[in-house]
């Protein structure tokens, strides 16, 4: 049950005295650890704290890419466009939780586009015409990460957009050499 959908227990919860209240709070924060990361950053962490999550969260996207070797290789078989597939997800989530915690438009799209570059630099082989299905469903999730970076990008202000702009070009050009922006 949601507090916002039962008055009474909203009313009582607010009448509770602050002593109370505070350690109710505190209670509840430890229980949520998105909660717990978001209220860390916004109460306590300043404009340098956020360059260097940023600076981490592209290191730590670099890092994923650089020790998947291992495991991916550029050659169009079924093993490769699965383990390429779980890399981008994993890659998606770690932006996605940097997006929950700071709310920075600009960092995300970066980082997302930074995800795609990667992917069509190191993996090219993987993007071309397949029939197996692992390879149609990369593609299909890289085109609704496509379609998702345009959409943000395009609610960024025009002089963030230009500090993009490069890499938002080279995405979509290899989209649309790919035939990946049938979506688009």
């Amino acid at each position: 049950m949601s507090l916002h959908k039962d008055q009474e227990l909203k009313e009582a919860v607010l009448n509770l005295p602050t002593k109370e209240k505070d350690k109710l709070l505190v209670r509840l924060i430890n229980k949520d650890k998105m909660l717990l990361k978001q209220l860390h950053y916004e109460l306590l962490e300043d404009e340098t704290d956020l360059e260097d999550r940023i600076i981490d969260l592209k290191s730590r996207l670099e890092s994923l890419f650089e020790t998947n070797p291992n495991k991916v290789k550029n050659i169009p078989v079924y093993s490769n466009y699965k383990n390429l597939s779980s890399t981008l997800r994993q890659a998606s989530g770690l932006v996605n939780e940097h997006e929950k915690i700071t709310k920075d438009k600009f960092s995300v799209t970066e980082c997302r586009l930074l995800i795609l570059q990667e992917a069509f630099d190191r993996y090219s082989s993987l993007f071309g015409p397949s029939a197996l299905s692992p390879a149609f469903k990369l593609h299909k999730y890289v085109s609704g990460r496509i379609k998702n970076v345009v959409k943000i990008y395009d609610n960024l202000h025009e002089d963030l957009q230009f500090d993009l702009k490069d890499q938002m070009e080279y995405v979509l050009e290899f989209a649309g050499e790919h035939k990946l922006d049938n979506e688009l």
